[in-house]
Order: C-alpha cells, then structure tokens, then sequence
C-alpha cells in the first residue's frame, strides 16, 4: 500500500485529484495538507466534514510554510504532488505578499523535504501553471516557449517552477514540473472567470468582460488534469523524471466568446455582458501545444468543451449553497496604470 501526499489538497484542483485518486486507488493511503486560505474547503474533500480521517485518508490542517510538518509528512509518502498555492492573477496585484510567501517559500520547504527523503519517494510532481510563459509569442506554446511572467502571481509561480527544476539540477530529487493551462469545472472559486459568470447568470447579473473581450485562453477541464497528473505519477521514471509537461486543449477562446457560451446556454438574452477596463498585467493569449505530453505518455484530453461546459453548469446550479458564501469574494478592487479603481 502506498502513500500519496497532496498539498493544497482542499483547493480547486488539488481536491479533484484527491477525490480521483481516492475512487479510482483504494489501495492507496491519502494524506492532504491544506491552509484552509479562502479557496480551499474540507468540504471539498472525499469524506465528510466531520470525520476528516479514515482507514486510508488522513487531513492536516497546516501551511506548507511549516518545515517540521512537512518533513514529517514526507517521510511518510512515496508519491507528492504539490497544489498548494495561491493562484489569482487579480488578488496577487491587489496584494501579493502572501503569494511570494506561499508559492516561492513554500515550495522550498516542501522541496527541502523532499531532498530529504528522496531514497524512499518515487516521484514528487509539482503543479505550476501556463501564467509563466506571459502572452503567447508563437501560435501554440510548447514547454520551451521563453518564461515571461506578467503578473505577481505568474512571477511567484515562476520562480516556484525553477526552484523545483534547480533541485532535480542539483540534488537529483525525482521531479516532474507540470504546466495546467487554464482549468475549469465543479468546485471552483468564485473569483475564476467560468464560475462567475455562472453564477452571475443565475443571480441574473449583468457578466463583466475585461476591455473587449479578446484576451484569450486555452481551457482544459479539471477531470483531465487529474488523469494526466495520474499518468505521470505512474510513468517509468526515465520517461518523466526531470520533465515539464504542458497541458491543456490546444486551442483558445476568446473571454468574450466565453460569455456568449455560458449565456446561450442559461439565458436568452444577447446582451447579458458588459465591459470593463483591462486588468494590468492582463496575458492576451495562452494556447496550449500540449504534444509532449502526448507523445511521451500518449496522453490526450477527453472532456470536449461543450460537454465540460455544460456539466459545469448544471454544478454550480445544483450546488448553490457550496458557492453562496463565496459571493463577497467575486470582486476586487484594484487600481489601473491610469490610477483609476475598479473592480476586477
């Protein structure tokens, strides 16, 4: 029976995986790691609230910031994967500090650790994000695209991305740097741009669209990135190990294009979004090239975006209670280049 080790277990992404591995490997024991920030939630978790441990799943309530946790943890697991970030292209501008202490410091405690240890772990995969490459410079981004961080929080991720390969560089730890393109899907905070204008269709708001709606993303649902992240725990190491993998769709939408698909599908009206300022720091296109990932483990998405989108929808709509709490967070202040404040 192994162990796995998830940080940031109780967050969006994090808690899919968690609740992946725990349907899908019942010879496996879990342990997740979680502050419990705002975007996280034991109610996320595989079991109920009330009985946060059972014969095969363990929860600690802690940061990833706590060194002596997390060599304790670690000397307990094979496997790692570290989620634990914050991860908010607005809140890092509106403040930031947190998240140069979370997703740069943090990653080196957990990878003090896991030098630590490194005879005893099989693999300890760290989750980055596509932000680090800034606006596309090439029609589809594959892993080698120049790092350009255009943000607090692309550049805390950044740096986060680089620690980790320094030690596989280093001290030989057994990493493998994953690169999620944007993901979406049940469960996600309000802040996020899917969720929200779902939500604000169901509270029959107007939906905010940054400047003219054409910056652009490459979606993946949150179901893929669970499997991918399986796969390459899974790997022959000599096949991952020391790798960055890209994942995502390979082809992009446009924000506004992403308003007028959440409306069709809730609300007859054509003109239920309306416009805003561009947020600074504002990455114009991601698009993935997602083949690496492909070839090395013959890896592919399986949600069509239609079929994510609208099963996303049908969540936030069955599970109104998860996310109402949340309502006071979908908006923060912030101030332009120009010194004018709005909400973003």
């Amino acid at each position: 029976m192994k162990t796995i080790l998830i940080t940031g277990g109780a967050g969006f992404i994090g808690s899919a995986f968690t609740r992946y591995i725990y349907q899908n490997y019942p010879g496996y024991n879990i342990i997740v790691v979680d502050a419990l920030t705002y975007a996280g939630t034991v109610d996320n978790l595989p079991v109920k609230n009330w009985q946060l441990q059972d014969e095969r799943f363990s929860f600690w309530y802690g940061n990833v910031l706590n060194g002596e946790l997390m060599d304790t943890l670690i000397s307990q697991s094979d496997m790692v994967v570290h989620f634990a970030a914050e991860s908010h292209v607005t809140r890092s501008i509106y403040d930031n500090t947190q998240f140069f202490q979370t997703d740069v410091l943090g990653t080196q405690i957990v990878a003090n650790a896991v030098c630590k240890y490194k005879d005893r772990l099989e693999r300890f995969v760290h989750i980055s994000t596509s932000e680090v490459y800034g606006t596309a410079e090439c029609d589809h981004m594959g892993e080698e695209h120049p790092l350009n961080p255009l943000s607090p929080y692309a550049a805390a991720k950044c740096g986060a991305d680089r620690l980790v390969y320094s030690y596989y560089a280093t001290y030989d730890i057994p990493a493998v740097i994953v690169r999620p393109f944007n993901n979406y899907g049940p469960r996600q905070h309000l802040e996020k741009v899917i969720p929200r204008f779902i939500t604000s269709v169901i509270l029959g708001e107007e939906l905010r669209v940054h400047g003219n709606g054409q910056s652009a993303r490459d979606f993946i649902h949150v179901d893929d990135t669970c499997r991918a992240v399986d796969a390459i725990l899974h790997a022959p190491s000599e096949k991952v190990v020391g790798e960055v993998f890209n994942l995502g769709s390979g082809q992009h939408r446009t924000i506004l294009s992403l308003a007028e698909d959440i409306t069709g599908l809730m609300c007859s009206s054509d003109n239920c979004y309306i416009h805003v300022g561009d947020r600074p720091g504002q990455v114009m296109r991601h698009t993935a090239d997602a083949s690496k990932i492909e070839r090395v483990l013959g890896f592919t998405p399986k949600v069509k975006w239609e079929e994510g989108l609208a099963r996303t929808v049908e969540w936030y709509k069955n599970n109104e209670s998860w996310w109402r709490k949340q309502l006071w967070m979908r908006e923060i202040p912030i101030v332009t280049a120009s010194g004018k404040r709005e909400l973003h």
